[in-house]
């Protein structure tokens, strides 16, 4: 068994250490709320009555419901505030005889054991309680709760049984109490008969859970004929979660990718107009004149601007980069012609046209 409480037994001076079990257990066969159609378990959710929104437990609080309507509203700090929070203590009131306490007022039982080096006094205190024939009456705050507790001794150990107060116990209000309802003398004598036939020593083992021995067989015959199912796999949602976040990685990494290798290819086309660049300055400088020295030095600069902006520029640029090289090309065949027009301008001044020699010879 596990201890669910600790604290101490306290009459007068004397304090005894004690921890507290159950002691009792329930038995009953527990059934789940199942589809019928797959056995998937039927989940209730925690949904706010006015928004139609999910609550999670920490965004709960208890409200209490005045008469003329109104709530108060107590969180987690305010019952931290009350005093039962941190009473850890089984106050004796009184000794009483057990035959004074009706049994209606029996809640819960539970055993109690010495805590440590407080075995001395438990005994001390559980056989002065035998040879008095006496039950203690205590309080005892648990599960934020007070309640009144009866102590007694069972089979060498303390019991103790939470007990419900006297405003909690109904009071009986039945119609036929008021009526002149009197038996026969022969049916009395009768009905006393028949229970002194029935009298004996009460003995619980002898008596039996007709309708959870009846379950039982129902469940261990569907078993044994194989009316059973698997348990449906269900989606976890934290593990949905983490289903969730691998996707979308996975889909990052592949996009990152994808990416690096369709920078390759976009990187080709513009390597492949860089190197016609770098051969049309060559042959526009075959058809200047040599004497030209201005041409290539403005040719190389704008080579070397040409190529650290391709170099700098990102793929999403290109169309940019195209319209600039397209610009650069007419500027270069413009400079091609004005050189192409120097030569010539400079070969009539110096007499090397060989246009009217020719057209003499033809004319002779």
């Amino acid at each position: 068994m596990r201890s669910i409480w600790r604290g101490a037994v306290s009459f007068g001076l004397v304090s005894i250490g004690v921890k507290l079990y159950s002691a009792t257990e329930d038995k009953d066969i527990r059934f789940n709320q199942v589809h019928v159609t797959d056995g998937g378990r039927i989940k209730y959710k925690r949904v706010c009555s006015i928004d139609g929104e999910e609550v999670e437990y920490r965004d709960i609080a208890k409200g209490y419901e005045l008469p003329d309507g109104q709530l108060v509203v107590l969180t987690d700090e305010d019952f931290d505030e009350l005093p039962l929070a941190t009473r850890r203590e089984i106050e004796v009131l009184q000794f009483v005889d057990q035959e004074e306490i009706d049994p209606i007022h029996f809640e819960k039982t539970y055993y109690l054991e010495p805590d440590g080096p407080a075995t001395r006094p438990y005994v001390l205190l559980r056989d002065a309680l035998e040879n008095a024939g006496r039950v203690a009456i205590t309080k005892i705050a648990l599960r934020q709760r007070e309640s009144l507790a009866a102590l007694r001794v069972r089979e060498g150990v303390l019991v103790l049984h939470t007990m419900r107060w006297p405003d909690e116990i109904r009071r009986p209000d039945f119609a036929f109490l008021d009526e002149d309802v009197a038996p026969r003398p022969q049916e009395l004598q009768m009905a006393e008969a028949l229970i002194g036939s029935m009298t004996g020593d009460f003995d619980p083992a002898e008596f039996t859970d007709d309708y959870r021995v009846a379950m039982t067989a129902l469940l261990e015959a569907k078993q044994t004929g194989g009316d059973v199912q698997p348990l449906p796999e269900t989606a976890d949602s934290g593990a949905a979660v983490v289903d969730l976040m691998s996707a979308l990685r996975r889909s990052v990494e592949a996009a990152r990718g994808g990416a690096e290798e369709e920078a390759p290819a976009r990187r080709a086309p513009a390597e492949k107009a860089t190197a016609a660049r770098k051969a049309t300055p060559a042959r526009r400088g075959a058809a200047s004149s040599p004497g030209d020295d201005e041409a290539p030095t403005r040719r190389a600069a704008r080579k070397a601007t040409a190529e650290k902006a391709t170099a700098e520029k990102p793929a999403a640029e290109k169309a940019p980069a195209r319209k600039a090289t397209a610009k650069k090309a007419t500027a270069g065949k413009t400079t091609a012609r004005k050189a192409t027009a120097r030569k010539a301008t400079a070969k009539k001044a110096t007499g090397t046209d060989e246009q009217p020699a020719k057209r003499a010879r033809r004319s002779a």
